[in-house]
């Protein structure tokens, strides 16, 4: 008996569907060339994450993903960017500088995919625990002990995202 009820096929197609919406949504938000658009690639990164820890049964985690990042980060850092002052052009890096740079984060990324896959792959897993009913009153014993730590870890988090946006919209874009 598998886990998932549809069968491991299906699973495995989830699985991996939920991987490139991340995996698209991380390139978009790093590649972009225009803040908005990459909060927008945050956001679609943060979906695909949600999704992913759902689907390893864990859906307090996805809905606090859903929550606070996609509602509440990228909501503010949209927010800052509304209130900050249009760009001035300036002269950037130049094409070579961006390239060595962009080379030497493909390089650790690289490094550090290779070490988590091996990781993951020299590991025996263990197996998940049974899901909770999903109640107010499970989620809120949950909050409270299991995940207590994490959720004051991702209320810090959303402090800084709106110092952030602060920031921006304060002193502008250009100046930051």
């Amino acid at each position: 008996m598998t886990a998932f009820p549809f069968g491991p096929a299906i699973a495995a197609a989830i699985f991996i569907a939920f991987c490139a919406i991340t995996g698209a949504g991380a390139v978009i938000a790093a590649l972009s060339k225009r803040i908005i658009r990459g909060v927008c690639g945050l956001a679609l990164c943060c979906i695909g994450l949600a999704g992913l820890f759902y689907f390893l049964n864990s859906p307090f985690l996805a809905l606090m993903e859903i929550l606070i990042y996609v509602g509440a980060v990228c909501v503010t850092i949209v927010f800052g960017i509304m209130l900050a002052e249009p760009e001035e052009v300036l002269e950037g890096e130049s094409r070579r500088d961006a390239l060595v740079w962009g080379s030497c984060a493909m390089l650790v990324g690289a490094a550090f995919f290779l070490a988590l896959s091996r990781i993951g792959l020299s590991h025996p897993w263990i197996e998940p625990a049974s899901r909770a009913d999903g109640s107010v009153a499970a989620i809120g014993v949950a909050l409270l002990t299991t995940y207590s730590m994490a959720f004051e870890v991702i209320s810090l988090v959303l402090l800084v995202a709106i110092l952030g946006a602060l920031v921006i919209a304060r002193t502008g874009r250009g100046r930051a």
